[in-house]
């Protein structure tokens, strides 16, 4: 069976989207046709067809999924948003890490290098992890290039870890989170 291969009536869109993202980070971009990606869930491409209609469509859904679903569950949490700032960048970088949110920053930045849609969301999502971080800071006391230096630690850490760390176990980078949230904060 492929390796995405389920016995059920058919994939979600999120399925197919993770599919996507999945291929990118193997290859690159122009390796995405929707015949591959069929291919790579063992379905039909009419499955694809339903979800999206056109490539560009499932381009167009992939940006939008990676920034909601990979960023805008952290930075707009409510929950997250009412704790405490030291609180709030734990739980942040624990949500992160269980849930491998940044497994597609790599693959997505690279498309933004050369599409001007996706460098938009990608200087959108930056900006938006930036402001998330900083709003943190700030309620600590931080400003100025201060404040700017150790947002940008936090972010880009945070999102490259996983992969300049790749033999890290998610255990022991979970266990630093603690350490890492204390460095920037104090």
């Amino acid at each position: 069976m492929p390796q995405h291969a389920k016995v059920s009536r058919g994939y979600s869109k999120k399925d197919w989207l993770e599919a996507a993202l999945e291929m990118m980070g193997e290859g690159s971009l122009s390796d995405l046709t929707i015949e591959a990606l069929a291919k790579r869930l063992g379905v039909a491409k009419s499955g694809f067809y339903w979800h999206f209609g056109t490539r560009s469509a499932l381009l167009d859904e992939l940006l939008k999924y990676w920034a909601a679903d990979l960023t805008e569950n952290i930075t707009k949490n409510t929950a997250l948003l009412s704790m405490e700032p030291k609180q709030r960048l734990r739980k942040a970088a624990e949500a992160i890490c269980d849930n491998d949110l940044a497994r597609h920053d790599m693959a997505v930045r690279q498309w933004a290098r050369k599409d001007k849609n996706a460098d938009a969301i990608v200087r959108k999502v930056t900006q938006s992890r930036l402001d998330f971080v900083k709003q943190a800071l700030q309620e600590l006391g931080f400003e100025g290039d201060d404040l700017d230096m150790r947002a940008m630690l936090f972010v880009c850490y945070h999102t490259w870890e996983a992969t300049m760390f790749p033999k890290l176990s998610r255990k022991r980078r979970r266990d630093l989170i603690a350490s890492r949230v204390d460095l920037v904060t104090n």
